[in-house]
């Protein structure tokens, strides 16, 4: 029986871009298990074939690239305790960061069927929150969204950066290894990033982004796009009406995603 739930026309997608094949999808699960199993790190850790599927297809099914993709995307969440450990949704911190809205996807899928998500730099206030903080809320929205929404590793993201309101003290918490780790972050996830927006861009944003880049690789690079204003997306991408759009707001959305982990509590203690 087969792990995935795609429909036709997301089957047919990953066939033509990603080259799932039956053939290719019954290889790829036997080596990618083998290599769990005879490592030392990762045979500690349950990892289930869909999980392995997600690696899979965001490499295009070149197994030494999901092998290494895996290792680097383990090792790193145990390596950064601080974004990994008590991801509880109803902590305070916690509970006020979802409120605020610092990560939000949108809830439909753009023209391409790919998901957008929103990083609301400066929603949060640095002298009350830490940016530890604010990563661990981002990558709890989003383990939730990858980990339940198969169509993520089929068609990939878009990530926008609003930039709106960043002030001294958001840039500061920026450090150079916040940034690194956000960058392996990235990375490493289980979904191909097709684009990186930063809109609402003060000309300083050069400064951080030069320190981005030192750590991207060449294709992340050619993917970032930077607007002063917001650009004219394309009405079919179901922006929130705080980027030009005619969706939900930020407001509705952070009600959505608070309400969405917060009935979810306890998948937490297991992912």
């Amino acid at each position: 029986m087969s792990i995935s739930k795609l429909d036709n026309l997301a089957r047919m997608y990953a066939f033509e871009h990603l080259g799932e094949t039956r053939e290719a999808v019954i290889n790829g699960l036997k080596e990618i298990k083998e290599f769990i199993n005879s490592d030392e790190v990762l045979k500690k850790i349950k990892i289930s074939e869909i999980v392995i599927m997600y690696f899979l297809r965001s490499n295009k099914f070149r197994i030494e690239r999901a092998k290494k993709k895996i290792k680097s995307y383990y090792v790193y969440r145990m390596d950064i305790s601080e974004w990994f450990s008590n991801r509880d949704p109803f902590l305070p911190t916690i509970s006020e960061l979802l409120e605020l809205g610092v990560f939000l996807p949108v809830i439909e899928k753009d023209e391409c069927n790919r998901q957008i998500v929103i990083l609301r730099v400066a929603a949060h206030n640095p002298k009350i929150h830490n940016q530890n903080d604010v990563m661990k809320v981002s990558l709890m929205v989003l383990d939730w969204l990858i980990y339940n929404d198969e169509l993520t590793s089929v068609y990939g993201t878009r990530a926008i950066f609003d930039m709106k309101n960043v002030q001294l003290g958001h840039a500061l918490q920026m450090t150079p290894t916040i940034i690194m780790r956000a960058v392996q972050s990235m990375e490493s996830y289980p979904t191909r990033i097709q684009q990186l927006y930063f809109v609402n861009a003060h000309k300083s944003i050069n400064v951080i982004l030069d320190i981005f880049k030192k750590f991207m690789s060449q294709k992340l690079k050619n993917r970032i796009i930077v607007s002063k204003n917001n650009p004219e997306f394309n009405a079919n991408d179901h922006l929130p009406i705080d980027l030009g759009g005619t969706n939900r707001s930020y407001k509705e959305l952070s009600i959505y995603w608070k309400n969405k982990l917060e009935n979810n509590h306890l998948w937490f203690r297991e992912n």
